[in-house]
């Protein structure tokens, strides 16, 4: 692969172009919130709808099926198509199944339009890290990457407390009403500052099979699935894991307290992600594995708890830049399926690291979460570490991307 000139939609190497990058960033500030904020509002829904929070809380279940089963054929199925369409299509979503949501007063109607917001962040998700990277230069790709997914922890530390702050204040029919409106702005946003690109034309198509064999790409899939379980595990049951140390009561700041290192470390991620990339995932990897050593022995200790949050969260906030990096870099002209077969991977991640969280939890208590932890994470540094030649090379990624 030989680099190519810059394209009118391209920065220089001057400058990132910073604008059309946060537009994605909120493209995924969208898809997380959108995720994640029935979790909070779960009585006030119930109640609105007459149903059990249980049943509420499939809300949650059925947006997650829709990025798991649409992200896929959603991707190949939209591969010709100019970029731009693609990514309005995507957030066009976004805007009918949330104000669907915010209307709706059947629950089976609200289900089918929770499932339908899933299939969008589907699509949204295999598409925007590869969009950052067209927008730049390929020495730029790295810190156009981190920027483009900086929405993620912002959402995650602060717009879901956020969000369930506003759902309690005015309803939370009311706060997906707020979601829609901020939609169609993001909409204006993209129209103005996000260039468009052309779709892969038809003799360039990869099938999915030829990409899912592409020497590299699956190693770093490996590592998304072992990375993001271990992950998972600890940060979806992180009330229970942080009670034997008495700080039940204090979630809320634990979890901002991971969010605002997750956003440092996304800051340190764009100054090592191009020059020393493997380097960045041995070490997260082996630094959260010893974060999880040391809360085998000390998780009662509501120092240790605190300390190991905020370099657990230090070690998380690179990781979905590092590993898209990568996984893109190996992919080649596959990135936009590849990416769509990452989405499911991570968020069968998030599905699995529940489940085997809930299974831990009931058989052995929340003490066997950083064991499971260590486990998990002694297999992804195995298998980063062994994808010397593919998938995570040494060196600076630009000489192996000009080599592929």
């Amino acid at each position: 692969m030989t680099l190519t000139p810059t394209s009118p939609g391209q920065s220089t190497d001057d400058g990132l172009p910073v604008a059309g990058l946060l537009a994605l960033a909120m493209t995924g500030f969208i898809c997380i919130m959108t995720e994640t904020l029935p979790a909070g509002l779960l009585p006030q829904i119930g109640a609105s709808l007459h149903i059990s929070p249980a049943l509420a809380g499939q809300m949650v279940t059925a947006y997650a099926l829709g990025s798991l089963s649409a992200a896929i054929p959603l991707t190949l199925a939209t591969q010709r198509w100019r970029r731009r369409r693609v990514l309005l299509l995507a957030i066009m979503g976004f805007v009918i199944f949330n104000s669907i949501t915010a209307f709706s007063t059947h629950y089976g109607v609200t289900l089918v339009a929770r499932y339908g917001a899933g299939a969008a962040a589907g699509l949204a998700w295999a598409l925007l890290a590869g969009y950052a990277r067209r927008m730049v230069t390929r020495s730029q790709q790295g810190r156009a990457l981190a920027i483009a997914m900086v929405g993620t922890p912002i959402a995650l530390s602060l717009g879901v407390p956020a969000g369930t702050w506003l759902g309690a204040a005015v309803g939370w029919r009311l706060a997906f009403g707020v979601m829609s409106a901020s939609t169609l702005l993001l909409i204006v946003w993209v129209l103005a500052k996000v260039p468009d690109f052309p779709g892969t034309s038809h003799h360039e198509r990869l099938p999915f099979r030829h990409v899912l064999a592409t020497p590299g790409v699956r190693p770093v899939l490996s590592v998304v699935m072992a990375w993001m379980l271990a992950h998972n595990v600890l940060y979806t049951y992180i009330v229970p894991f942080i009670t034997p140390a008495g700080l039940e009561g204090q979630a809320d700041r634990i979890l901002l307290l991971f969010g605002v290192a997750a956003l440092v470390g996304i800051w340190l991620t764009s100054r090592t992600v191009d020059h020393a990339l493997r380097l960045s995932v041995l070490l997260s990897l082996a630094v959260f594995a010893a974060v999880a050593g040391v809360f085998t022995i000390g998780s009662a200790f509501p120092t240790v708890i605190m300390i190991g949050v905020a370099i657990w969260g230090l070690t998380f906030g690179g990781a979905a830049t590092l590993l898209q990096t990568a996984l893109a870099d190996a992919a080649g002209e596959g990135v936009d399926v590849a990416l769509s077969i990452n989405v499911v991977a991570w968020n069968s991640a998030i599905a699995g690291g529940g489940l085997l969280g809930g299974v831990l939890l009931n058989t052995w208590g929340a003490v066997s979460f950083p064991w499971a932890v260590l486990g998990l994470l002694t297999i992804g540094f195995l298998i980063a570490w062994q994808a010397r030649s593919y998938g995570f090379p040494p060196g600076h990624r630009l000489r192996h991307v000009d080599e592929n």
